[in-house]
Order: structure tokens, then C-alpha cells, then sequence
């Protein structure tokens, strides 16, 4: 006859663990004896070793009483169910993480799939974080007010992106931000980057007006986007205007 504390060493539990499955009725609380002691007999280690495995197996202890009085088919039947109840949990698990790795680059909770891949694409590509950030920020705004059109807007975005020549110079762009208004740089980037915007325009003159996002944006879009870029940097203010004049030109 083993104390309290002698069957939970020898299961291998805690004393509160052995006094809980007494409160919740599924180990049966034996008597006390002359000195006081409760008593355990071999039927309690028993009892006590399939209630630590059912427990430890993950099954509910709402429904460990269920099994331990149920035949061969009931136990079956009862375990292929609560098999399934893990399998649910589990997929909802996996969907929560898939969710939460979302959260961790800050994109995939506020734009579809395939203008998040590009935002990953421009970090790869050597964009930095505060570039990557203007690009996300300006794309959320995109893709809330023009739902239909933003996927084919960003199909151009990452077709150009996959030119070697266009990464080079978009990175470049990206690097001017810190330049000087007066770095001679500016002269050879806005050369580049005039000559891209009128390649740009020669080719969507073909293109139906609604895939040009500048015919599509109001004049008051365009003035909110111009701003929020031009807020970021001195240089990328006056390399906007060498190319204005350039294209004027």
C-alpha cells in the first residue's frame, strides 16, 4: 500500500497532479487508515499510469473518464475521434504560424500575393529598408483604391524588375536618396532616368489608358504620391526636376 506521494513518485507525477484527477473524479480517493493516510493499492497505479498516458497523449481530461470506462469499441471510436480533434487543431495551428510569419515582413497582411512577392523581390535585389517601405506604402494605398487594376499595374512592375539593367538602376535610385542636391551623380541618374521615361511612354502608347497608372491616378492621387516621395529626400527632389526639364527637352 503506497501514500500519496509514493504513487506519484512511482507514476512518476506530482502530489497535486494525483489530487486533481481526484477533484475532477477520474482516480477514485481511497480512505484513510488508523494513522491518518490515505492508502493506495495496485488498482490506483494502475488507474493513475492510464491516466497519465491518455493526459500525456493530449487527450482532454473532460474525456479521459469517458475512456477509461469504455469497452474495446468505444475506446476505438472515442480515440478516432479525438485523433481528428488534434488534426483540426493542428491545421488551425499551422494556418495561425503561416499568418504570423505574414505579420513578421509586414506585407502579406495588406496586400495581395503577388505585389507583397515583388516587395520581397526588391529586398533581394539590394532596395533598401526605407525604399522597400515607400514602395509597401505606396502599393497598400494602390492596391485599397484600385483593387481591379493594381495585379496588372504590378505585372509591369515585376516584369521591368526582371531586367538586370532596370535592377541596376533602380538600386542606383534607390542609393541617391542619401546623395547631396549638388553630387555631380544626379546629372548621369536623371540622363537614365529620362531616357527610361520616354522608352516608358513610346511603349504604352499602345497599352489601353487604364494600364498607364498616370492616366488613371486623379491629378490629386498623383500630387499625394509626389509629395510622399519627395518628403524623403533632397536629391530625389532635384533629380525629379532635371528630369522634368529633360523631358520638356
Amino acid at each position: 500500500m503506497l501514500t500519496i506521494s509514493q504513487l506519484a513518485d512511482y507514476v512518476g507525477v506530482t502530489v497535486r497532479a494525483v489530487r486533481h484527477y481526484h477533484q475532477r473524479g477520474l482516480l477514485p480517493e481511497p480512505d484513510r487508515d488508523h494513522s491518518g493516510y490515505r492508502r493506495y493499492d495496485a488498482q490506483a497505479v494502475i488507474d493513475l499510469i492510464r491516466i497519465k498516458t491518455l493526459a500525456e497523449a493530449g487527450v482532454p481530461l473532460a474525456r479521459i473518464e469517458e475512456l477509461l470506462a469504455a469497452d474495446a469499441e468505444q475506446f476505438t471510436d472515442a480515440v478516432a475521434e479525438i485523433d481528428r480533434s488534434m488534426q483540426d487543431q493542428i491545421r488551425e495551428l499551422k494556418e495561425r504560424r503561416r499568418r504570423v510569419a505574414q505579420l513578421a515582413s509586414g506585407e502579406r497582411l495588406f496586400l495581395p500575393t503577388e505585389i507583397a512577392e515583388y516587395i520581397e523581390e526588391l529586398r533581394a535585389v539590394g532596395v533598401s529598408d526605407r525604399g522597400v517601405l515607400m514602395e509597401r506604402d505606396g502599393w497598400v494605398i494602390l492596391a485599397a483604391a484600385y483593387p481591379e487594376l493594381a495585379p496588372r499595374w504590378i505585372a509591369h512592375k515585376r516584369a521591368d524588375l526582371a531586367d538586370p539593367e532596370y535592377r541596376d538602376f533602380y538600386v542606383t535610385y534607390d542609393q541617391a536618396h542619401d546623395w547631396q542636391v549638388d553630387d555631380p551623380r544626379l546629372e548621369a541618374l536623371a540622363d537614365t532616368m529620362a531616357e527610361r521615361f520616354g522608352k516608358q511612354l513610346a511603349e504604352a502608347g499602345d497599352q489601353a489608358d487604364e494600364l498607364r497608372m498616370e492616366k488613371v491616378l486623379s491629378a490629386e492621387e498623383q500630387k499625394l504620391f509626389a509629395e510622399y516621395v519627395n518628403d524623403y529626400s533632397p536629391a530625389w527632389v532635384r533629380l525629379n526636376e532635371m528630369v522634368a526639364k529633360r523631358i520638356a527637352r
